[in-house]
Protein backbone atom coordinates (compact mmCIF):
# COMPACT_ATOMS: atom_id res chain seq x y z
CA UNK A 1 0.00 0.00 0.00
CA UNK A 2 3.04 2.34 0.80
CA UNK A 3 4.27 2.04 -2.54
CA UNK A 4 1.24 2.71 -4.08
CA UNK A 5 0.74 5.48 -2.29
CA UNK A 6 4.41 6.94 -3.47
CA UNK A 7 3.70 5.90 -6.60
CA UNK A 8 0.61 7.97 -7.02
CA UNK A 9 2.28 10.62 -5.29
CA UNK A 10 5.25 10.82 -8.35
CA UNK A 11 2.29 10.90 -10.74
CA UNK A 12 0.50 13.43 -8.87
CA UNK A 13 3.52 15.93 -8.71
CA UNK A 14 3.15 16.31 -12.66
CA UNK A 15 0.21 18.19 -11.91
CA UNK A 16 1.84 19.89 -9.06
CA UNK A 17 4.50 20.96 -11.18
CA UNK A 18 2.61 22.30 -14.16
CA UNK A 19 0.37 24.24 -11.79
CA UNK A 20 3.05 25.70 -10.46
CA UNK A 21 5.35 26.64 -12.99
CA UNK A 22 2.40 28.36 -14.67
CA UNK A 23 0.83 30.23 -11.93
CA UNK A 24 3.57 31.08 -9.08
CA UNK A 25 6.88 30.64 -11.07
CA UNK A 26 5.16 32.68 -13.82
CA UNK A 27 3.56 34.30 -11.38
CA UNK A 28 4.27 35.88 -8.21
CA UNK A 29 7.67 34.22 -7.62
CA UNK A 30 8.77 35.06 -11.13
CA UNK A 31 11.54 37.05 -10.17
CA UNK A 32 12.96 33.77 -8.64
CA UNK A 33 12.28 32.07 -12.03
CA UNK A 34 13.39 34.62 -14.54
CA UNK A 35 16.89 34.06 -14.23
CA UNK A 36 16.44 30.47 -15.73
CA UNK A 37 14.46 32.08 -18.53
CA UNK A 38 17.32 34.98 -19.11
CA UNK A 39 20.73 33.14 -17.53
CA UNK A 40 23.42 35.19 -16.45
CA UNK A 41 25.85 33.11 -17.38
CA UNK A 42 26.47 31.60 -13.03
CA UNK A 43 26.53 28.38 -12.09
CA UNK A 44 23.45 28.60 -9.58
CA UNK A 45 20.65 30.45 -10.42
CA UNK A 46 17.85 31.81 -8.38
CA UNK A 47 15.82 29.46 -9.91
CA UNK A 48 17.62 26.39 -7.87
CA UNK A 49 15.65 28.26 -4.55
CA UNK A 50 12.83 25.78 -5.92
CA UNK A 51 14.64 23.02 -5.17
CA UNK A 52 14.33 23.70 -1.47
CA UNK A 53 10.21 24.93 -1.36
CA UNK A 54 9.91 21.63 -2.87
CA UNK A 55 12.27 19.28 -1.03
CA UNK A 56 11.18 21.02 2.03
CA UNK A 57 7.68 19.39 2.23
CA UNK A 58 9.08 16.07 1.47
CA UNK A 59 11.88 15.99 3.92
CA UNK A 60 9.37 16.92 6.52
CA UNK A 61 6.63 14.10 5.72
CA UNK A 62 9.57 11.86 5.29
CA UNK A 63 11.37 12.84 9.13
CA UNK A 64 7.69 13.73 11.04
CA UNK A 65 6.23 10.84 9.30
CA UNK A 66 9.23 8.54 10.45
CA UNK A 67 9.15 10.21 14.24
CA UNK A 68 5.53 9.33 14.73
CA UNK A 69 5.35 6.25 13.03
CA UNK A 70 2.86 7.49 10.04
CA UNK A 71 4.53 5.65 7.43
CA UNK A 72 1.47 6.53 4.68
CA UNK A 73 2.91 10.51 5.57
CA UNK A 74 6.76 8.91 4.80
CA UNK A 75 4.88 8.06 1.48
CA UNK A 76 4.07 11.38 0.49
CA UNK A 77 7.24 12.39 1.25
CA UNK A 78 9.03 9.67 -0.92
CA UNK A 79 6.80 9.99 -3.50
CA UNK A 80 7.50 14.10 -4.57
CA UNK A 81 11.50 13.40 -3.42
CA UNK A 82 11.69 10.44 -6.16
CA UNK A 83 10.07 12.88 -8.43
CA UNK A 84 12.50 15.76 -7.47
CA UNK A 85 14.86 12.96 -8.20
CA UNK A 86 13.46 12.60 -11.63
CA UNK A 87 12.93 16.39 -12.06
CA UNK A 88 16.70 16.95 -11.47
CA UNK A 89 17.77 13.77 -13.68
CA UNK A 90 15.62 15.31 -16.58
CA UNK A 91 15.50 18.89 -16.31
CA UNK A 92 19.18 19.84 -15.49
CA UNK A 93 21.26 16.70 -16.54
CA UNK A 94 19.35 15.60 -19.90
CA UNK A 95 17.67 18.86 -20.70
CA UNK A 96 19.74 21.81 -19.82
CA UNK A 97 22.75 19.26 -19.69
CA UNK A 98 24.42 21.33 -16.05
CA UNK A 99 26.30 18.18 -15.69
CA UNK A 100 27.50 16.07 -18.32
CA UNK A 101 26.56 12.69 -17.41
CA UNK A 102 23.89 11.61 -19.99
CA UNK A 103 24.45 14.01 -23.13
CA UNK A 104 24.68 11.43 -25.87
CA UNK A 105 20.77 10.43 -25.18
CA UNK A 106 18.90 11.09 -28.19
CA UNK A 107 16.29 8.79 -28.27
CA UNK A 108 12.29 9.85 -28.92
CA UNK A 109 10.88 10.77 -25.84
CA UNK A 110 14.28 12.65 -24.90
CA UNK A 111 14.25 14.72 -28.13
CA UNK A 112 10.33 15.41 -27.75
CA UNK A 113 11.21 16.60 -24.08
CA UNK A 114 13.50 18.87 -24.91
CA UNK A 115 11.88 20.20 -28.16
CA UNK A 116 8.87 21.09 -25.50
CA UNK A 117 11.58 22.73 -22.87
CA UNK A 118 13.02 24.17 -26.27
CA UNK A 119 9.21 26.01 -26.98
CA UNK A 120 9.11 26.70 -23.30
CA UNK A 121 12.26 28.91 -23.09
CA UNK A 122 11.21 30.47 -26.34
CA UNK A 123 9.31 32.95 -24.26
CA UNK A 124 11.65 35.01 -21.91
CA UNK A 125 8.57 36.90 -20.37
CA UNK A 126 6.15 35.72 -17.54
CA UNK A 127 2.88 35.97 -18.75
CA UNK A 128 3.45 34.00 -22.36
CA UNK A 129 4.30 30.34 -22.03
CA UNK A 130 3.59 27.07 -23.35
CA UNK A 131 4.42 23.27 -21.95
CA UNK A 132 4.97 24.05 -18.26
CA UNK A 133 5.18 20.49 -17.34
CA UNK A 134 8.44 17.99 -17.41
CA UNK A 135 8.07 14.23 -17.63
CA UNK A 136 4.77 14.51 -20.10
CA UNK A 137 5.26 15.41 -23.15
CA UNK A 138 2.46 17.00 -25.22
CA UNK A 139 1.51 14.90 -28.59
CA UNK A 140 2.64 18.10 -31.06
CA UNK A 141 5.68 17.44 -29.63
CA UNK A 142 6.04 13.99 -30.23
CA UNK A 143 4.93 14.70 -33.37
CA UNK A 144 7.48 17.16 -34.60
CA UNK A 145 9.67 14.73 -33.66
CA UNK A 146 8.02 11.65 -35.29
CA UNK A 147 8.26 13.97 -38.55
CA UNK A 148 11.57 15.06 -37.58
CA UNK A 149 12.68 11.17 -38.03
CA UNK A 150 10.93 10.46 -41.19
CA UNK A 151 12.62 13.35 -43.04
CA UNK A 152 15.89 11.60 -41.42
CA UNK A 153 16.09 8.17 -40.72
CA UNK A 154 20.03 8.62 -39.39
CA UNK A 155 18.03 9.83 -36.23
CA UNK A 156 17.81 7.37 -33.57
Amino acid sequence: MYVLLTLLVFALMEGVTWLTHKYVMHGFLWFLHEDHHQPRGYVFEKNDAFFLIFAIPSWLCIMLGLMHQVYWVVSIGAGIALYGLAYFIVHEVIIHQRFKWFSRWNNTYVRAIRWAHKMHHRHIGKEDGESFGMLIVAKRYWEKVRKEKQLNPNIR
